[in-house]
């Protein structure tokens, strides 16, 4: 696949805080966390590295991703930032996924998952996206959602209601997430809501190496 390749040649643009305390050699955690990132499964994904003589299990994998803590770089400056919101299942739970990407380079800025959605939850948001980026003279790119807008007047930042356009730019993301979860039907079952914010953010991680 185009997309493994292009992440795996990536190899040393993150690093992992944890590897002291694991038997497997790093090139083999960073290897196996980039597989199941671009796109395979973890059965896959095990499969792959016991080919490599590195015998592990689907948990071992699911856990070297949560530990290795990855999320988008911080300190972006763009010009406009789409934001927007989508459901995602947790077991029989509804989140929203809100989700911030400069249109115009594709890249993931910001992405935390909530248990609900209004004002002080996007204001939330908001303010944590204004602490990692340089958004402030950014034009704001919503849709019709009352709470985004309200949140944007709050911190006096400029937006734009707009349906199509660059705000495509964010639809693309939540297309690629939700054929990456397709094979749970979008639904993290039997996980917590921070387990499943990791995975996400991790996700956001290796988005922006691929596009």
């Amino acid at each position: 696949m185009e997309e493994i390749a292009r992440l795996i040649g990536g190899s040393d643009r993150f690093e992992l805080g944890f590897v002291e305390r694991e038997s497997t050699p790093e090139p083999a955690m960073k290897l196996g966390i980039r597989l199941h990132l671009a796109g395979l499964s973890l059965s896959n994904t095990i499969s792959i590295l016991d080919r490599l003589g590195v015998e592990r299990c689907r948990s071992t994998v699911h856990n070297w991703v949560q530990k290795a803590d990855l999320q988008p770089t911080d300190g972006a400056d763009p010009d406009h930032v789409a934001v927007d919101e989508t459901v995602i299942q947790l077991n029989d739970e509804r989140y929203w996924l809100y989700t911030a990407v400069d249109p115009d380079t594709n890249r993931l800025l910001h992405i935390r998952l909530y248990s609900t959605r209004k004002q002080a939850v996007s204001e939330m948001y908001l303010s944590e996206l204004r602490e990692k980026h340089l958004v402030d003279d950014a034009i704001f790119l919503i849709d019709g959602a009352p709470w985004l807008q309200a949140a944007c007047h709050r911190f006096r930042l400029r937006f734009q209601h707009v349906t199509h356009g660059n705000r495509n730019a964010v639809e693309r993301a939540f297309r690629e997430l939700k054929r990456r979860t397709h094979q749970f039907s979008n639904t993290f079952s039997h996980v917590e809501p921070s387990t499943a914010e990791n995975w996400l953010q991790a996700f956001a991680f290796a988005w922006n190496r691929l596009i």
